[in-house]
Order: C-alpha cells, then sequence, then structure tokens
C-alpha cells in the first residue's frame, strides 16, 4: 500500500495505492492552509479507505517545482513518515505528475504551474514509446514568452488562471496552433503520483529520506529576474 502526497502548489492530492488499484483520492484547493490541512486530510483518508499506517509499504512526494512552503510541508510529512516507519520513499517531478494524466497526444505537451507575480513555470513534453517525456527543463516564465515560443501545434495543460485563460484564447484567436486540455485533465491528481512511484518501486528504486531535497527554480524571497 502507497500514500501519495502532492502539495507542490495551492492545488493539494492525495491518494492510496495498492499496486493495482487506486484505492482512494482527494483533491482540493486551498488557500495556502498546507499546515493546518494536510495532517488531518491524510487521517481523513487512511480512515475512509480502512487503511492504516502500519499497511503503509511507501510513501510518494511531489518534488517540484512548486511553492517554497508547499514543497516543504509535503516532502516534510513524506520525510517523517518514511523514517518513522521504515516505509520506502519516491519523489517525483510535479509536471511529471501533471503530463502522466494526459491522453496520448500527437503535438506536443506544455504542462504549466503558477509561480506567482503573474510567472508560470513551463515544461515541454513529446509521446514516446507509450510514454509523455521531457524535452526541456521545467522553467519560470510569462504567459506571453511562453506563447511567442510556440510555433507548432501545441497541448496546453496545467494550472491556468483567468489571465492565462484570456491570453491563451487570444492566442488561439490569433491563429495560434494551441489546443488546451478541458479542466479535468488539466488537474494535477496524486492518483498519477502514486503509479509514477510504483513503477519506481517494482524496478527497484525509491530516494534516501536524508537526501532528497525539493526542486526549487528559484530562492524564496529572491525575485526571478
Amino acid at each position: 500500500m502507497l500514500l501519495a502526497i502532492d502539495t507542490a502548489t495551492r492545488m493539494i492530492s492525495l491518494a492510496v495505492h495498492d499496486g493495482t488499484r487506486l484505492i482512494a483520492e482527494s483533491s482540493w484547493e486551498t488557500a495556502n492552509y498546507h499546515t493546518v490541512e494536510l495532517a488531518p486530510a491524510v487521517r481523513a483518508m487512511l480512515a475512509r479507505a480502512s487503511v492504516e499506517i502500519p499497511h503503509l509499504r511507501a510513501v510518494a512526494v511531489a518534488l517540484g517545482p512548486g511553492s517554497f512552503t508547499g514543497l516543504r510541508i509535503g516532502l516534510g510529512l513524506a520525510k517523517g513518515l518514511a523514517t518513522a516507519r521504515d516505509m520506502r520513499l519516491i519523489g517525483v517531478p510535479t509536471l511529471d505528475i501533471l503530463a502522466s494524466g494526459q491522453p496520448r497526444r500527437r503535438e506536443r505537451l506544455v504542462a504549466v504551474l503558477e509561480a506567482g507575480r503573474g510567472r508560470i513555470c513551463a515544461q515541454q513534453f513529446c509521446w514516446r514509446e507509450d510514454a509523455w517525456t521531457p524535452q526541456d527543463e521545467p522553467a519560470i516564465t510569462t504567459w506571453d514568452a511562453l506563447l511567442d515560443g510556440i510555433d507548432q501545434e501545441a497541448l496546453v495543460s496545467g494550472e491556468i488562471d483567468a489571465e492565462g485563460a484570456h491570453r491563451l484564447q487570444a492566442a488561439i484567436t490569433a491563429g495560434k496552433p494551441l489546443t488546451v486540455a478541458p479542466a479535468a485533465e488539466r488537474l494535477r491528481r496524486a492518483g498519477y503520483l502514486a503509479e509514477l512511484a510504483w513503477a519506481r518501486l517494482r524496478r527497484g528504486q525509491s530516494d534516501d529520506p536524508y537526501t532528497l531535497v525539493p526542486v526549487y527554480l528559484h530562492q524564496p524571497g529572491i525575485p526571478h529576474p
């Protein structure tokens, strides 16, 4: 049994997966109350699924990019469970989780997260060998810069705020070869985090809870140029 925790952004998602079935899953948007909401939500979900902590074999966590506070809280809980209960720990990049939930497409995928102050984090993927494969590293950018760089068919998915939706629609109207994923597919779900983690476990892979660190694209409190 594996517990998956994704607190990388204001959208929190949790899941319990037994390696064959998704036993429970919960996702919600928080008003930056990760600290007070996470542990009670984990306890409630495990109780609903009739799963006790000793039943867990491993814990998976979204590794970033994401918000400094969200990543710190999620990774802290995951590390605490892994060390206290001698569980396997698996860290998975945040945008890999999002990409994993997208259906196969011929066009490239542009996965996005909100990064605050009008910025986004974006990474490109293409479909190869039955999976979405990263084509570059995640980077902080703006909607204008991202859209200026798109010159071939692309699917945009992930966290799209009102401003982003407006910019995307304007670009589509102007003839940019873009498709925006439906809202349900844009949700980053811990069920996919759990499946990516199980795939690593089956290959005999896991991470050291004492050395695993989150992925930050810039230092907290320091404006990105």
